[in-house]
């Protein structure tokens, strides 16, 4: 790798780094980057992923990003990517985590698929991701980007672990079967009784299961192939809405249930945190 490519590509992955640990978000990473294409990119993503591992953190998962067109005209890009999840990421059903990690947060919904077997072979296909999960479950991401004002490039959310933040699961955990995911009914609403984003399973890549397909080859082709017991997170059903403090967001997606999460402010702490929980469609 020339001098140029590599320094830069520590550089992007050093300002990154900085703006998780300062709270401060970033200038873009993109005019540090020499080439500005993907696979550098993921080499930055890559490096942040080596020091969370380094630093004790567990990879639980992955998540596919940009795979709705309304997500995509969004922030200007027009292909999926891909990143990583780690164990607290995750905010249980039920339970507070503290937002102060959080720069700019936004909420997408989005259906999660929860692996039983791996997806490694040569000739994987939409049967055999059918056959390799465990169940889906309806799902919030709240994304989150270190880079100011959210002024990315595809090379810009890529690096930063393609904009992730956290995410929270749904209780109903559902048998994929042959279900047609395309067909699900998204509907995210504020607290306020107002909806906010709308969308269908067909909005995820055509259908949630051909977006696991392209993250499982995809990884299966860079020698990290997903594994049994991994949660995907297969992308955005609708656009994604900015978090207002002290609403709370709940998706409802049709014979998936609902999945919640709630922005208020902690008087104890000072500070603001997050509520999430999951409900079933019949109100258990």
């Amino acid at each position: 790798m020339p001098d140029l490519q590599a320094s830069g590509i520590r550089e992007a992955a050093e300002r990154l780094l900085e703006a998780t640990r300062t709270h401060v978000p970033c200038a873009p990473v993109r005019d540090v980057l020499p080439d500005g294409s993907g696979e550098t990119a993921y080499a930055v993503q890559g490096i942040l992923t080596e020091r969370a591992l380094a630093d004790g953190r567990r990879m639980v998962g992955r998540k596919v990003g940009l795979t709705s067109p309304a997500v995509q005209r969004q922030l200007g890009v027009d292909r999926p990517d891909f990143g990583v999840l780690f164990a607290d990421m995750e905010v249980p059903a039920g339970t507070e985590a503290d937002s102060g990690r959080l720069l700019q947060p936004k909420v997408e919904a989005e259906i999660a698929f929860v692996l039983a077997a791996d997806l490694d072979a040569p000739d994987l296909d939409a049967a055999a991701v059918r056959a390799a999960t465990a169940h889906v479950v309806a799902a919030l991401e709240i994304v989150d980007s270190r880079i100011a004002g959210w002024d990315i490039t595809f090379a810009d959310t890529v690096a930063d672990n393609a904009s992730s933040g956290l995410y929270v699961l749904g209780a109903e955990r559902v048998e994929l079967g042959d279900q047609d995911l395309r067909t699900v009914r998204m509907e995210l609403t504020d607290g306020t009784g107002a909806t906010v984003s709308e969308g269908t399973g067909a909005a995820c890549l055509g259908d949630p299961v051909e977006a696991v397909l392209w993250l499982a080859a995809t990884c299966r082709d860079l020698g990290a192939p997903l594994r049994a017991g991994e949660v995907v997170l297969s992308g955005a059903l609708g656009p994604m809405v900015p978090a207002v403090l002290g609403r709370t967001y709940t998706a409802q997606l049709s014979g998936l249930g609902s999945v919640s999460v709630g922005f208020s402010q902690d008087e104890r702490a000072g500070r603001e945190v997050i509520h999430a929980g999951g409900v079933r469609e019949d109100g258990r």
